[in-house]
């Protein structure tokens, strides 16, 4: 992508209406735009790192056999009414329709997957079932903040599973709850798996904290096993629930993520129930595990950045290479690069010094920076600076692929 086709606009001075580091970075280096509280657009730069956290997501949630679908975010009333949470769901979107007829617009999505199941599951033979989607959801807070890590409107992944009893449950909740991890580490935040409060059915659900000063929870980490008690239930645990040590340590986090055991508690009021191998219906035991992405990737900038801006980690960066064009042309080295499958961001820009390259790329946070200038080209060369280090290196144009690909 050339640089100066690139539809995005750095900012020189801080946003004033965040109290969040990330909000600041993200629109400072043209990533994002505010709308309204809690409402953003998301720029090509900070789209093309949501698709990589998204493909991240799809890809474990399909290797814990996710099957894949999309359900409507405009949702009847009398669903929630199902469940009683059209009245009890405090921060649920309300509109009326042709006709006056009653909608919600969906924050999570179990009212709408238990009827769907419904259709399908019939038998014991129908389960285990696991379904995920990644969908735009939608919250009226009384109070939007953090840039992305609060907003009314935010992408989210929710998966949803099905089983014919807890132990079937119990197995799958701990496959997850190993998929997160293994997710999170892919996105390079560390997240910490945090007691929290299980709701009706489960005395225990579990968070995935990643600590941040723009966090809104208290946690307390396990010095010796790196569990963690969210701080509503801290008081139930002495010791921790994992090793049996006392030892924890107070710190501010940020919620990543949550799995929860469901149990019976919307399987029936749909009447979704199964038939057993005895001949007996019995009502299908349910877990939920939601992860969501434009948090997520606030909070990546979060714990990813320096004083000069963000520092992406590779795996969900924009661009694998910043390639900046200084007094002479790198034009044949960005046809090259592309042609190699490397994701390029070529600063092609004439109207800016280099200065400001360099000032814009430390901002903008792609892992690989490649300078091709006259100094260089004396030399067949071109200088290579990785973002989150200060060592310069000189690289052959000749040698350059070969490298980039070692």
């Amino acid at each position: 992508m050339k640089q100066s086709k690139l539809f995005y606009k750095t900012k020189k001075e801080d946003s004033k209406q965040t109290d969040a580091l990330s909000h600041a970075l993200l629109t400072k280096a043209g990533f994002i735009d505010q709308l309204s509280a809690g409402i953003y657009t998301f720029l090509p730069l900070g789209l093309k790192v949501l698709k990589k956290i998204e493909e991240i997501i799809r890809q474990e949630m399909k290797a814990v056999r996710g099957q894949e679908i999309l359900m409507p975010a405009l949702n009847p009333k009398e669903n929630w009414n199902q469940t009683g949470r059209w009245e009890s769901f405090d921060v649920l979107f309300k509109v009326q329709g042709a006709n006056k007829k009653d909608y919600a617009l969906a924050p999570t999505h179990e009212e709408i997957i238990s009827p769907l199941a419904k259709k399908v599951i019939l038998s014991y033979k129908d389960l285990p079932l696991y379904l995920f989607q990644i969908q735009t959801k939608f919250r009226n807070e009384l109070r939007a903040k953090s840039g992305i890590l609060r907003t009314r409107e935010f992408l989210m992944k929710d998966l949803y599973s099905f089983h014919t009893d807890e132990e079937d449950l119990e197995k799958y909740y701990s496959k997850v709850a190993e998929s997160y991890t293994k997710i999170f580490n892919r996105l390079g935040i560390e997240s910490f798996k945090t007691f929290a409060s299980g709701g009706n059915f489960s005395k225990y659900s579990h968070e995935y904290q990643t600590l941040t000063e723009a966090g809104e929870d208290i946690i307390y980490i396990c010095n010796n096993c790196k569990i963690a008690i969210n701080k509503e239930i801290k008081g139930e645990f002495k010791k921790c629930p994992e090793c049996g040590k006392p030892d924890f340590r107070e710190e501010k986090a940020s919620e990543v993520g949550n799995i929860f055991k469901l149990g019976t508690k919307y399987s029936l009021p749909f009447d979704l129930k199964f038939t057993n191998k005895n001949g007996e219906e019995k009502p299908v035991i349910m877990g939920c595990y939601g992860i969501g992405l434009t948090r997520v990737l606030g909070t990546i900038v979060e714990v990813n950045h320096d004083d000069k801006g963000i520092v992406w980690p590779k795996e969900v960066a924009p661009f694998d290479i910043h390639l900046l064009e200084i007094s002479e042309s790198a034009g044949k080295i960005y046809k090259e690069l592309e042609d190699e499958g490397f994701g390029v961001l070529y600063d092609d820009r004439q109207d800016k010094s280099a200065g400001e390259k360099f000032a814009e790329a430390d901002l903008i946070g792609i892992p690989l920076r490649i300078v091709v200038s006259s100094k260089t080209l004396e030399k067949d060369s071109v200088e290579i600076k990785r973002r989150n280090k200060e060592k310069l290196e000189l690289v052959k144009i000749k040698d350059l692929v070969k490298y980039l690909k070692s």
